[in-house]
């Protein structure tokens, strides 16, 4: 036996015994027996399986695991370290046949592949199925096709939490189906949400095993989940759900939401509330971080344990090595995330250090679309913000834009200069910007005047007229407990004896039980509750100051403001944040006095304000460029004024203000139905328009490509009441490359499927070169396809590449890192001419700038 094979095969042995399987060696020597630990390897057994048990009609079984009974269940194919598993994929087929084995399982001791003969194509594995996981998963038998055709309407959820609801005569009077819904907390499904359902099956329609839902904060995420959970587990196309949060905060809140909408059917259950019985359970809910804790997901559970894994806000709990966590059970794969992909473009991926803020996201976002089969950047199924504004589902908010003196001057390009003196007795200057708030910059007078204006320009709750329900984001800890602090003692000047320092609560990590505190501000019982009218159940903490636990995927209808007292350059940490006032909301809900709710009347959330005292709104707006690196202002010398009572700059570069600051100005603005621009990042709108106008629609339908560009130019783009403009479209389509008016038509109309990217185009215009050239040259530098390739790309992006080859600048090449000499060098010195001249006649070099 060669030595990397018998290594493989050590390697083999040790991970079934880790995975409960014994091994055996026969006495022949032909084959590796394993059996289940309780079973004793018999005559009995041997002799049920034959005299050539180990022996297919094809040659030798290596490994043949055995059922309890000793009946044939895996076919284990191991080859030597230095082969990929998988070409031993057809040979393993083949034994598992003859043996009437439903699973295979391919390694070479590195690399493992699971490989149910039932469900398609082999899954990577990082270990090996136990025993039991395999017999409970030989007992599952999963029909696609009932999946495709179960009927999904409206009641699907209410049917599960009432099934005879449409025969109840609350449901049956009108009058009183509103409070019989309530009474019963019946959930119906909204259009959208059972399109995304829908969208599913018919994916699966099409073969895939992985989807990507993108829903707007506040559209109802965890509700259609339930409804992807039963679709699956109704039609037994699982066993079992694995819902994966990032935050504990989303963990008991998830559970209780299942709970209430499938408990009728299905059991869920908190992974660490359940250890010893979460078996019995249908829904699992557990933290990511939970599971790659001391590698428990490896360590407790086995690759089959769950037939559809779900991930909440995916591109945060599958990011960095929690990927591994997702990734290591086979069965489908659902991902949610309220965070569209096109909110950045691109990043300078030769310069991974680079302080970029939109780095790491933009990694996390596009693995995202890539772990859910959407390398297209197109989800299974989209419903944005706009949407939800548009169907009256979701409510714009109302900016605050607050600025102080002292923040205008951290705003500003030049920053808040201070004179300092440095080591040598010299006088210095130093400035600080928006990013050193709290962090090297400290200021007690405007951290009172942003509480000051924040509770006099606060939304007030419509039923007691207490202020509104809010969340304040600071900087840090820190910054928290300060203006935790400063809120209470101005909540006391305002209203005396009311709250008695329970007016704002910090919510941070450090805090001990805050994370039950996030769960009670949702049912109102945060420290108390009526604190005006008895008969209202409210809050009485009234604000909650956090620094980043409450901002993904927290769910609490009735806030009614929300605070930016720190900086944000992250897009999607902005979305989170903003969504959290997004949701609608009926105040009477919480009003127990009948007399009282008819004298009120109606009460709606039909608006929340967004307070912003760093300009992040308008950085999104109007400064934040969604096509360029963005480089963040370094401290250097400027012309700021810090005079005003401040000390000096201390050896670790802080400097605290100890002068007063003055509010500049407070501006509001309410969001129109055309959403931020950080909205607006797909052309909905655009879509819309066009679709809509006939004349257009006929220059397409006839193919009149120039007449249809022109028409779109004049009428369309570029008009003062809209947003539509052809670099603003570009940017939103989200790809690396321009885009053509015409490109932008075809897709909207359905005649192509999608924008190419860059590379994309790049590889069609590289085989069109290669079909223009004589096949026997072809054949004579087949060896050379690569470095061809290589240069065709080069000199098709870069400029100064194309001018060092036009002006026979050659030894350049020696000092230049994009296509060097010996780049140059591997091309066959008959296509160093031919290729240069191709790409200037035939190929448009504008798509790709």
């Amino acid at each position: 036996m060669a030595a990397k094979e018998a290594k493989a095969r050590i390697k083999i042995n040790k991970l079934l015994e880790g995975s409960g399987w014994r091994f055996f060696d026969d006495a022949t020597g032909k084959a590796n027996i394993v059996l289940e630990p309780k079973v004793k390897l018999t005559k009995a057994v041997i002799d049920a399986l034959g005299d050539n048990f180990e022996q297919s009609s094809n040659g030798f079984i290596d490994f043949l695991l055995l059922d309890d009974a000793g009946f044939p269940l895996v076919v284990l194919e191991a080859k030597s370290e230095d082969k990929n598993p998988l070409v031993g994929k057809e040979q393993a087929r083949k034994y598992a046949k003859s043996q009437n084995c439903r699973f295979v399982i391919l390694s070479n001791g590195n690399l493992h592949y699971f490989w149910d003969l039932e469900q398609g194509n082999p899954h990577i594995v990082t270990r090996f199925p136990t025993p039991d996981s395999i017999k409970s998963y030989h007992r599952f038998q999963p029909n696609p096709q009932r999946l495709i055709t179960e009927p999904v309407g409206k009641d699907y959820i209410a049917l599960t939490q009432m099934p005879s609801y449409a025969a109840e005569a609350g449901w049956n009077n009108p009058a009183e189906r509103d409070a019989f819904i309530l009474k019963n907390r019946l959930r119906f499904l909204r259009d959208y949400q059972k399109r995304a359902v829908q969208a599913i099956q018919d994916a699966v329609a099409e073969g895939s095993s992985r989807f990507l839902f993108e829903m707007a904060t506040g559209t109802g995420k965890t509700l259609t989940a339930a409804a992807v959970i039963k679709l699956f587990l109704r039609t037994g196309n699982a066993r079992r759900v694995l819902f994966l949060v990032d935050r504990l905060e989303l963990e008991d809140q998830a559970n209780k939401a299942f709970i209430t909408q499938l408990k009728n059917d299905y059991t869920s259950v908190i992974y660490k509330e359940r250890r010893d019985e979460w078996r019995k359970a249908e829904i699992v809910v557990t933290t990511v971080q939970s599971l790659l804790f001391n590698d428990k997901y490896r360590r407790l559970f086995s690759p089959t344990d769950f037939d559809l894994v779900i991930s909440d806000e995916a591109h945060r709990s599958i990011g960095g090595n929690a990927r591994a966590v997702f990734e290591y059970f086979v069965g489908y794969k659902l991902g949610l995330t309220a965070t569209p992909r096109d909110y950045l473009k691109k990043y300078d991926a030769s310069k991974p250090s680079t302080r970029d803020p939109r780095e790491t996201e933009r990694r996390l976002l596009l693995d995202t679309y890539r772990t859910f089969g959407c390398e297209s950047g197109q989800p299974t199924f989209r419903y944005s913000l706009l949407d939800g504004v548009r169907d009256g589902f979701l409510i714009n908010p109302v900016v605050v834009d607050a600025r102080t003196d002292i923040t205008t001057q951290l705003l500003s390009d030049e920053g808040y200069a201070v004179a300092n003196t440095n080591e040598n007795g010299e006088a210095e200057q130093e400035s600080f910007f928006q990013k050193d708030f709290e962090k090297k910059f400290f200021s007690e007078a405007t951290n009172r005047l942003f509480g000051q204006t924040f509770l006099n320009n606060g939304l007030r709750d419509p039923i007691s007229h207490e202020f509104g329900k809010s969340i304040v984001f600071a900087v840090s800890q820190n910054h928290a407990a300060k203006l935790t602090q400063i809120l209470n003692e101005q909540a006391d000047a305002l209203w005396p004896g009311h709250y008695q320092s329970d007016f704002a609560v910090q919510v941070t990590s450090q805090i001990p039980d805050a994370q039950q505190y996030t769960i009670n501000f949702t049912n109102n019982n945060l420290l108390g509750s009526a604190n005006f009218l008895d008969a209202y159940k409210t809050s009485k903490a009234r604000v909650c100051v956090t620094v980043g636990m409450m901002t993904t995927g927290y769910d609490c209808p009735d806030l009614l403001n929300l605070a930016l007292m720190r900086p944000v350059f992250s897009p999607s940490d902005f979305v989170q944040i903003k969504g959290r006032g997004t949701r609608k909301h009926g105040f009477l809900e919480q009003l127990f006095d009948k007399q009282l709710k008819e004298q009120i009347g109606k009460q709606e959330k039909t608006q929340f304000k967004f307070f912003d005292f760093f300009a992040n709104c308008e950085y999104f707006e109007e400064k934040f460029n969604y096509d360029e690196v963005l480089k963040l202002p370094r401290p250097g010398a400027g012309e700021g004024n810090g005079d005003g009572g401040g000390t000096t700059i201390s050896p670790t570069g802080e400097y605290i203000h100890g002068g007063s600051d003055n509010i500049q100005h407070v501006k509001e603005e309410a969001v129109g139905p055309q959403g931020m621009k950080i909205d607006r990042m797909f052309f909905e709108a655009f879509e819309k328009t066009v679709k809509a106008d006939d004349a257009l629609k006929s220059f397409v339908d006839n193919e009149q490509w120039d007449n249809a560009v022109e028409y779109v130019a004049a009428n369309v783009l570029n008009r003062p009441a809209e947003f539509f403009t052809l670099d603003k479209l570009r940017r939103a389509a989200g790809v690396d490359r321009r885009l053509t008016l015409r490109e932008i038509l075809e897709k909207i109309f359905g005649l192509i499927p999608g924008f190419k990217s860059k590379d994309e185009l790049l590889e069609d215009e590289f085989q069109k070169f290669l079909l223009d050239q004589p096949e026997d040259e072809l054949a004579k530098h087949a060896d050379t396809i690569v470095a061809l390739k290589y240069f065709f790309k080069a000199y098709a992006t870069d400029g100064r590449l194309r001018d060092i080859i036009e002006k026979r600048r050659l030894t350049e090449l020696n000092v230049n890192p994009a296509f060097s000499m010996a780049d140059f060098k591997a091309v066959p010195k008959e296509w160093r001419d031919r290729l240069p001249e191709y790409v200037k006649d035939y190929v448009s070099l504008n798509q790709f700038m």
